[in-house]
């Protein structure tokens, strides 16, 4: 499947690579204290397996030299959407979230639960993930404390929710404010929308997902109110984003200031 950006989408932060959906750059966002994160140094994305040859030149005009894949092996086989090569980029799996999560018994649970309590679903899934992706999650924050100088990729296969956890701590951590935390994670429903044509079509002719239509409608969701309450979770929880690196990946005061100056200006 070719999927192909639609001239709706705005331009920043999204960027234009053809055969990828949901592709921006995280930057801009400002800090409590005034500054700023660095612009076009940390992407995130959903599945790039359908890149074309056109999409692979617009992806180099990036400067990207690492890819982090954050699915699961049975979901890539599931989904035939097996990792590309790409020139002078280095892919590196880091399989995030919950275990078994892509068997169609736990799709079908998972989506009764989406129909019933959007909400509740979101905060239980994205639990999950924080609770079980700690080794993903380090590789990415040591590559961001190591290697300044590389600007990288992250991914999933809709690039919503383990790609959006990742992201929401790498904000948190660097104080950015919370009004841009939510409208970062908000900006998925617009990332999807050209793709999710093509996504329909494809989703109803497996049983699983036509017989839970309302729950996949709302699992495909990125309100700006899922991000608010499970900003309050990880502060709850893991005691913020700077308690979660450090107890749950083992990163202490220092990473985190030097991850901060490194992305920070």
């Amino acid at each position: 499947m070719i999927v192909s950006s639609e001239p709706f989408l705005p331009y920043p932060p999204f960027v234009d690579i053809e055969g990828i959906i949901n592709i921006r750059s995280v930057g801009g966002y400002t800090t409590g204290t005034g500054r700023v994160l660095k612009p076009n140094v940390i992407y995130r994305s959903g599945d790039i397996s359908s890149i074309t040859d056109r999409g692979k030149e617009q992806f180099s005009e990036l400067s990207v030299h690492v890819v982090f894949d954050f699915r699961a092996e049975n979901e890539i086989k599931n989904y035939d959407s097996a990792t590309p090569t790409l020139e002078g980029v280095k892919m590196i799996r880091a399989p995030a979230g919950i275990q078994n999560a892509f068997d169609p018994a736990s799709i079908a649970i998972r989506l009764k639960n989406w129909a019933t309590d959007e909400l509740q679903a979101f905060l239980t899934t994205y639990e999950e993930i924080l609770d079980t992706a700690t080794e993903a999650f380090r590789t990415v924050f040591v590559h961001l404390r190591d290697h300044p100088d590389q600007p990288c990729l992250v991914h999933c296969t809709a690039g919503k929710d383990r790609t959006g956890m990742f992201i929401t701590l790498f904000l948190m951590v660097l104080n950015v404010e919370d009004r841009h935390i939510v409208d970062e994670y908000a900006l998925t429903t617009v990332g999807l929308a050209p793709s999710m044509p093509e996504l329909t079509r494809k989703l109803q002719k497996m049983p699983v997902f036509r017989d839970n239509w309302e729950g996949l409608l709302n699992m495909g969701s990125s309100k700006p109110e899922t991000m608010v309450v499970t900003l309050q979770l990880i502060r709850e929880k893991y005691n913020g984003a700077e308690g979660y690196l450090k107890t749950r990946l083992n990163l202490d005061e220092e990473d985190i200031e030097k991850i901060r100056e490194n992305y920070l200006i």
